[in-house]
């Protein structure tokens, strides 16, 4: 049967906005959650220790599930991959509106960490198959669009039902997300037909690989990046009242404003003049957010830095998608998404942990002078190792 990549003449068919829309869906769930979580496990009694642990088990199952849900997307084929993430989502979402129980919590916490890193995994590399090989950075972006926007919408939605209405009535919007997600999944024609299933099958060994070694360079540097994240949107909050600044929420929207608007042109530059036209640019962006977080003074020094660092960020990690696809086989796709969507987990993570301990022992401010020498290194390794592991037309347009 003809590569999906042949088959595909323009980048917004039918089976490309559907995916497209079950991540905005999936995104809006798992920000709803993600905002709430805390407050609901301090609202039953646990401390603010405790939140943040289960809290944090959504990344780090994450972390070690994209691996092999990656190479069950390249074993298998796409759709039921997506379909049983999508479902174990769903029986979580409903399930969070019967409990109190710490243990129980945690526990879902730690099955929606497998939905999510399923689900989301299978998305991205179902986008990543459908985009039009000439328009993958472009493309990426816009599919990442639907994730911005999820970050902005998901997290206010949430509160407000929370204020309004009470738990019950979070989990099961946040379950009407995840049901409308599995029908729209159920139903993807392509999904049934995954490109994996479709590729004459390579002789490899009984333990297959879990790791993609294209995609390792640009996972290294996303984990770079992802990791100044953390600090972003970890600690943002008691830094803001650290100084004394009221009105912070702002910050969030505007980042999230930010990264929509870059992701809807970024993609196309890098596609046209190169990637490095964008990266590099993105990462002066990120390194001016940082020094000014540092200076910082007033709310309106935090909003510069939230347009600033929203614009960096959103540049960046589509186009890197994008690379990492390139540079992968096409049966090792599922794998090379998984490997780096998991440098940005262990990021994300591993972030916060150290960012906590260089508050404790240092102060705020350190978190955003390290994070600001974390992404210089990172532009010494996107020349060294990441542009050398591409073909140079990739990172600069000729």
């Amino acid at each position: 049967m003809e590569n999906t990549q042949q088959a595909v003449t323009k980048l917004w068919n039918r089976s490309f906005v559907l995916v497209t829309l079950v991540n905005f869906l999936i995104c809006t769930n798992t920000f709803m959650l993600m905002a709430t979580l805390p407050v609901f496990i301090q609202h039953v009694g646990g401390s603010k220790l405790l939140a943040g642990i289960i809290g944090g088990m959504l990344t780090l199952t994450g972390f070690f599930a994209r691996p092999f849900f990656g190479d069950m997307l390249d074993r298998m084929g796409r759709k039921p991959i997506l379909i049983s993430g999508l479902s174990i989502l769903l029986l979580v979402t409903a399930l969070y509106g019967f409990t109190s129980s710490l243990v129980c919590l945690f526990l879902l916490r730690i099955l929606q960490g497998l939905g999510w890193s399923a689900a989301s995994t299978a998305t991205s590399t179902i986008a990543s198959d459908l985009i039009p090989a000439g328009r993958r950075a472009e493309g990426m972006g816009y599919f990442g669009v639907s994730s911005s926007l999820a970050m902005a919408l998901g997290p206010a939605l949430g509160l407000y039902l929370v204020e309004q209405s009470g738990y019950f009535m979070l989990y099961l919007n946040a379950a009407v997300f995840a049901g409308i997600s599995l029908c729209i999944g159920l139903r993807s024609s392509y999904a049934v037909h995954g490109l994996a299933s479709r590729l004459p099958r390579k002789c490899e060994p009984s333990h297959r690989r879990l790791i993609e070694p294209t995609a390792l360079e640009p996972s290294i540097l996303i984990f770079l990046i992802s990791t100044t994240y953390a600090g972003i949107v970890t600690f943002i909050p008691s830094y803001a009242a650290y100084k004394g600044i009221e009105g912070i929420g702002s910050f969030f929207v505007l980042y999230a404003f930010a990264l929509l608007l870059t992701r809807t042109f970024s993609g196309r530059v890098a596609d046209r003049l190169g990637m490095t036209r964008v990266v590099v640019p993105g990462m002066v962006l990120l390194v001016l957010a940082l020094v000014l977080l540092m200076k910082a003074a007033s709310l309106g020094a935090f909003m510069v830095a939230a347009i600033f660092y929203g614009l960096g960020f959103g540049s960046i990690q589509p186009v890197l998608n994008a690379l990492v696809i390139t540079l992968a086989p096409a049966e090792r796709r599922g794998s090379a998404n998984a490997t780096f969507l998991a440098g940005l987990d262990m990021g994300v993570g591993l972030g916060a942990i150290a960012w906590g301990a260089v508050a404790q022992q240092l102060g705020f401010i350190h978190i955003y002078s390290l994070s600001a020498v974390l992404i210089v290194a990172a532009l010494v390794f996107y020349y060294i190792a990441v542009c050398r592991s591409a073909e140079q037309s990739v990172c600069d347009a000729s």
